[in-house]
């Protein structure tokens, strides 16, 4: 079972949308589990303060070092892998998602305010993960979206894992189109090469597809394509 750790000010979040369709049915039948840590039950003072003013000045205020270590502590294991939702951190993308995949556990931690004590990070080994070159007001959604891509990936999530090794970013190339029923709508036929039957031709038409839209859209994607093909 893969295993997800939550740390947030806000446990009642989650699971959220991770608890609908596939991936609710995956969690009742054990096939991953979550859980969420509150931060702020692990303050010592009666207003259970969790944050507090930048040293150096500044505007905002910054998760405490003392709660969220001891927060971390009394809920993490050995070798397990922690990760700090951060705009400054490595970028999150395909490859990450199928490595975290891979591990029985991960730690989570959401930040608000300006963030978390760097030495927080220094001295638990936190790994800093982005989502985008954007600022959300907490790392729950950005913990949701992680979350969401990984499950995606685990075996007996999906209806069809084969469809997996198609969708964008696999291979370094955007999917292709993708056409259903009716076969005419306003007007507007589905491509003939689709219909024909012929699985030779509409596979080199989707690739042919996938490379063009990867070329105009994405030609950060398409470098590495390119340098993958020619391998």
């Amino acid at each position: 079972m893969w295993s997800v750790r939550v740390f947030t000010l806000y446990p009642e979040i989650f699971p959220g949308p991770l608890s609908k369709g596939l991936y609710g049915k995956a969690l009742e039948k054990k096939i991953w589990s979550l859980e969420a840590v509150n931060i702020r039950d692990f303050a010592d003072d009666k207003h259970k303060t969790v944050d507090d003013k930048t040293f150096g000045g500044g505007s905002g205020m910054l998760l405490r070092p003392d709660v969220l270590a001891k927060s971390i502590d009394k809920n993490t294991n050995k070798g397990e892998r922690i990760f700090y939702l951060s705009p400054k951190g490595k970028k999150f993308d395909q490859r990450m998602a199928k490595e975290l995949s891979k591990e029985k556990t991960i730690n989570l931690i959401c930040g608000h305010f300006e963030g978390i004590d760097e030495r927080v990070i220094d001295s638990r080994g936190i790994e800093e993960i982005s989502i985008g070159d954007y600022i959300l007001s907490g790392g729950e959604t950005a913990s949701i979206v992680v979350i969401d891509a990984v499950l995606r990936l685990l075996p007996k999530v999906l209806g069809n894992d084969m469809s997996k090794n198609e969708e964008s970013f696999e291979n370094e190339l955007l999917e292709y189109p993708q056409y259903t029923k009716p076969q005419i709508w306003e007007k507007k036929s589905v491509p003939e090469v689709l219909l024909s039957g012929d699985h030779a031709k509409i596979k080199d038409w989707r690739l042919s597809q996938s490379e063009d839209i990867t070329r105009r859209r994405r030609p950060d994607l398409w470098k590495k394509y390119l340098k993958k093909d020619k391998k």
